[in-house]
């Protein structure tokens, strides 16, 4: 049986997720008005992919304070890495993704940022399907107009982490308690 007998496409994409960490992270933060809100990748991964094989996934963040949890979930989820970025990602991940350009069906980038534009323009050149995922209403019209395709982060793609409210002693109102039983 051959694949026009059976009408099934078999898609074997390579495709690279590189993030400007810090674009992406103040788009859902101006959305949420909470500095705890974080992309949830387990379900903006797989959909981003659809159907395609994820070659690398590269978090790009400025400075040096990036969390080894975020680190070591997206190593052992997607052998995923981070990069610390001395200002900005933007030269980083331009640099990331014209060295992928020949290893690569697509790219995705994330971020909404127009500075992004002239790569996009680049590696479309050089035979790659550029993809952009971000938030609507942070992301510059120019970048979606040059992109492939433009995948919309919302809401289904972030969480809320909860904020520890500080724990009360107890044990001061169990012995009130017990001294308020002993004098009735």
């Amino acid at each position: 049986m051959t694949q026009e007998d059976t009408g099934i496409v078999h898609i074997s994409q390579s495709v690279a997720i590189l993030i400007d960490g810090n674009n992406i992270e103040r788009s859902i933060h101006s959305e949420t008005n909470k500095q705890n809100t974080m992309l949830n990748f387990d379900t903006l991964v797989p959909r981003l992919l659809g159907n395609r094989g994820l070659n690398r996934l590269v978090y790009f963040r400025e400075g040096k304070q990036i969390s080894s949890k975020l680190k070591e979930r997206l190593h052992s989820n997607y052998h995923g890495s981070v990069r610390p970025c001395h200002k900005s990602a933007d030269i980083p991940l331009s640099i990331k993704a014209t060295q992928l350009s020949n290893k690569v069906d697509t790219i995705i980038i994330m971020s909404g940022d127009s500075d992004f534009v002239e790569l996009v323009r680049h590696l479309k050149a050089e035979g790659v399907r550029v993809e952009i995922a971000a938030v609507p209403a942070t992301t510059s019209r120019l970048l979606t107009d040059e992109a492939d395709h433009f995948h919309e982060i919302t809401s289904n793609d972030w969480f809320t982490l909860e904020t520890k409210k500080p724990s009360r002693k107890s044990a001061p109102r169990k012995k009130q308690a017990a001294s308020a039983d002993v004098k009735s």
